[in-house]
């Protein structure tokens, strides 16, 4: 390692805290030796840096002596986030790490990254050793990794493999001879994991939601609530981010367990993305669009419940919903009812399929012949298939009532459970159901017809539909699925059935009984449906006002609904608006919807919803005062009072004139918003006498102290490329310029604040302020050294501060190679490492 020439500023932790970043880079290379196909066939997907770095966080104590487990190791990126972890917490002793993985193009990568952590952790004056197991973690733990003298783990951390095994297969015969019942790798390591714990042992883990309900995974679920105490679950708002690198449609989760201790508490967080960080400002890890909560266990899970089923609530609203149905209990075995798979598969019976209803054939309903209704026979599709001695035993009496819920839903619809009712009025005494179809059926025979309309009334509710989707853990309805569901009773179903005309309902009309049903058996009227709706609403009205897909969000939705003051039960007649900050938002996201934003989302709410409302015409930003500087803590921002003119019609007859005449003007409308800010910018005259304005605010005024402070001291005579406007990125941009260079940009929001090149040493000096995006930390560093890689002259870093008091804040994130400059001390130049003083590196 090189010289450091801050290291009087920094602590130990912060010199050597540099595990995950260097092993990032070889899980990267690995992802390049390893066959994808292989890894997908394995179900094994390395963790990226973000991940890792969030998973080590979570541990509640990493202190004295430590065995730490890291099975299915892959390039140990999870050991390397503990170890950085260890080492900022300052209170390790010594460390025994112990990797587990089976595929041997990895035995370099491993050894590579062990030998980084134990040279990190010696540096920072930790005992270490790590030991490297190029072995089946299953078959070599299940026998002799459980016994009485076993060694026991302080700590674990892992990213199991997800391959499903076999029932005759050796890892199932090893987990039974060690008393686990699994039907995947995930569930198995994490079941044989928790029984090396030693006690107060923590394991921290990501694997599928899937264990959380369904009965194959009832051994695991009660395995984790009698040996351990539940801290913290991570949720992941989309199933393909946790993973996207490697195209991975799978919902996770993350889960902290305590072995031995008392269940207290759940902490429960969320994310859209998988984009952790660590924040400067609480010293926390966190990521954009954050959210929190703690629980009572009983929310989690239901004490009544037998199944141990683990309901996994994001915010107050989703618990509210949760808490709604459960005053359901019923089984379909309590109700005498059964859910099959369709028995009938189109492509092994080609031959016996019919265009239409003949001679010795009967009918046959496949998805498309279900909505709600059935509409039968539609034109091409096959609708009866022929009776043979080969489709006999596929076709079930076509006699009673049926409930058919179809397996996939389509792109455009609102719903993803779809359930039809079917009387048995097709001619014929047979009927086909497709494969592609789940029924509910009474020993292959139809019910009675008020419980089946019943039935068909609960399963269209959106109530259901809502949990479904929070849940499930699947995009496809599976008749395993709806097993899993609780029923209303057999009383309540045939009374809801028996209502008048209730095959002929709407949506909207079966919510509102399933909603005045549960109201009377509770006796409380808070539903989570008007609050939904809402947020529906607004992003309908988000989409029609012409926001990007990147603002077509529940943040934004949540965010216009507060610039409105519309609460679930409040009327889009009935608008309010008031003038509100970015803080003052989010606590009312919290008060008023439930969505617990953590703190650090201020600037996402201000960079990704607001920036775009403003310039879209929608909000206007510090009406009352518009010389307030950008980065002022009262800055507010207001609905356009144009809009909220429109907005108020949403809904009626008049909304589609109204908006279509609004979306006319709203070129005028933002351009009159942007005069009036105009005004009061920042005026800045570059050295060839170019006169460009930035906007009010500290911000601005450092970038105009680079140009005018900066540039002439330290590289006098250059040229300024570009630069950076606090709200518009749009200030100043000689594009051909830089083209001649070598750089070719298409999004200039990746640039830095400043550009400036020096033509007599043929650098390209690249200016940060940490007003905008924070220093050039080892993140952005790669992100401009990617961003600038064609360029033809030498690069020169530079992290830009207002004053020392700042500087001091941010100075441990800041990458070496790079400069400093403080805009209160303009004459001075700190440099960060390296074996020159501002000078290009590469």
């Amino acid at each position: 390692m090189g010289k450091h020439n801050l290291m009087p500023l920094l602590s130990s932790a912060d010199q050597y805290s540099g595990a995950l970043e260097q092993v990032d880079l070889i899980r990267l290379r690995a992802n390049t030796v390893i066959d994808s196909d292989k890894r997908s066939q394995l179900g094994q997907f390395f963790t990226p840096s973000g991940i890792s770095l969030f998973m080590a966080s979570l541990f509640s104590s990493i202190k004295g002596d430590v065995k730490l487990l890291d099975p299915g190791c892959g390039p140990c990126s999870l050991s390397a986030a503990f170890v950085d972890e260890s080492i900022k917490r300052g209170e390790l002793k010594s460390i025994e790490i112990n990797a587990f993985d089976i595929e041997e193009a990895l035995t370099p990568f491993i050894r590579e990254s062990l030998d980084i952590c134990e040279e990190l952790l010696s540096l920072s004056n930790i005992d270490s050793t790590s030991k490297y197991h190029k072995k089946d973690f299953i078959l070599d733990r299940a026998k002799s990794g459980i016994g009485k003298n076993s060694k026991k783990y302080t700590h674990s951390i892992l990213n199991p493999p997800y391959k499903k095994i076999r029932v005759d297969s050796d890892h199932r015969r090893a987990l039974m001879t060690a008393g686990i019942e699994a039907v995947n790798l995930y569930s198995g390591f994490l079941s044989l994991t928790i029984k090396q714990l030693a006690q107060s042992g923590e394991l921290v883990a990501i694997v599928p939601r899937s264990f959380c309900n369904g009965p194959y995974y009832e051994d695991l679920r009660n395995q984790i609530l009698n040996e351990t105490s539940i801290e913290h679950i991570h949720l992941f708002d989309s199933r393909t981010n946790a993973f996207s690198n490697d195209k991975v449609l799978q919902e996770n989760v993350i889960i902290h367990l305590v072995k031995g201790k008392d269940q207290g508490q759940v902490t429960i967080t969320s994310s859209p993305n998988a984009d952790f960080f660590l924040d400067s400002e609480t010293n926390s890890v966190s990521a954009e669009d954050l959210t929190k909560r703690t629980v009572n266990f009983e929310s989690v899970v239901f004490p009544n419940d037998q199944q141990k089923f683990f309901h996994i609530a994001a915010n107050t609203r989703d618990q509210n919903l949760v808490d709604r149905l459960s005053i359901f209990t019923s089984t379909l075995d309590d109700l005498g009812i059964q859910v099959s798979t369709g028995p009938v598969v189109d492509f092994r019976a080609r031959e016996e399929l019919r265009d239409n209803l003949v001679e010795q054939s009967v009918p046959l309903l496949y998805p498309a012949h279900l909505k709600y209704k059935v509409t039968w026979p539609i034109e091409k599709k096959s609708n009866a298939i022929n009776v043979s001695k080969k489709t006999l035993p596929t076709l079930w009496k076509n006699k009673g009532h049926f409930i058919v819920v179809r397996r996939l839903s389509s792109k455009e619809e609102h719903r993803r459970i779809v359930a039809t009712y079917y009387n048995g009025s097709l001619p014929g005494e047979l009927i086909g159901f497709d494969n592609k179809l789940n029924v509910f059926h009474i020993d292959k025979v139809g019910m009675n017809k008020h419980l089946a309309l019943g039935l068909y009334c609960f399963l269209n509710c959106k109530l259901l539909d809502d949990y479904y989707r929070l849940f499930g853990g699947h995009t496809q309805v599976n008749a395993s699925d709806l097993r899993n569901f609780h029923f209303p009773n057999k009383e309540l179903l045939l009374k809801i059935g028996r209502r008048r005309n209730i095959e002929n309902r709407t949506l909207e009309e079966i919510d509102k009984i399933i909603d005045e049903e549960i109201s009377q058996m509770t006796g409380e009227s808070s539903s989570p449906l008007p609050a939904q709706k809402k947020v529906e609403g607004a992003l309908k009205v988000l989409d029609m006002l012409g926001m990007p897909r990147a603002q077509q969000n529940e943040r934004s939705a949540l965010t216009l609904l507060a610039l409105l003051n519309l609460s679930p039960e409040g009327s889009w007649k009935q608008l309010q608006n008031p003038l509100i900050g970015v803080t003052p938002i989010m606590d009312w996201c919290r008060n008023v919807y439930g969505k617990n934003y953590a703190p650090n989302s201020r600037e996402t709410f201000r960079r990704f919803t607001l920036h775009q409302f403003v310039e879209g015409g929608i909000a206007l930003y510090n009406p009352d005062q518009p010389d307030r500087p950008v980065n002022s803590p009262k800055a507010c921002y207001q609905i356009s009072p144009d809009l909220i003119k429109v907005l108020q019609k949403y809904n009626t007859e008049k909304w589609e004139g109204a908006l279509e005449s609004w979306l006319s003007k709203r070129g005028t409308l933002t351009k009159k918003y942007a005069m009036e800010r105009k005004m009061e910018m920042i005026p800045l005259t570059l050295d060839d006498g170019t006169k460009i304005k930035l906007s009010p605010g500290a911000h601005s005024q450092l970038i105009r102290d680079i140009v005018e402070e900066f540039g002439p001291r330290f590289a006098p005579g250059s040229e300024v490329i570009y630069i950076g406007d606090t709200e518009t990125k749009e200030g100043f941009f000689r594009k051909e310029r830089l083209m001649e260079l070598g750089v070719k940009v298409n999004r200039k929001g990746k640039l830095p604040d400043v550009v400036l090149y020096w033509p007599e040493r043929d650098w390209i000096l690249l200016v940060e302020s940490v007003t905008s995006h924070g220093p050039v930390d080892g993140i952005r560093h790669g992100q401009l050294s990617e961003l600038f890689k064609d360029a033809n002259p030498g690069l020169v870093y530079v992290t830009a501060f207002p004053d020392r008091k700042i500087m001091a804040k941010y100075v441990s994130e800041v990458s070496w190679e790079t400069e400093v400059w403080v805009a209160d001390a303009p004459t001075h130049l700190i440099h960060f490492n390296g074996v020159r003083f501002l000078g290009p590196y590469d």
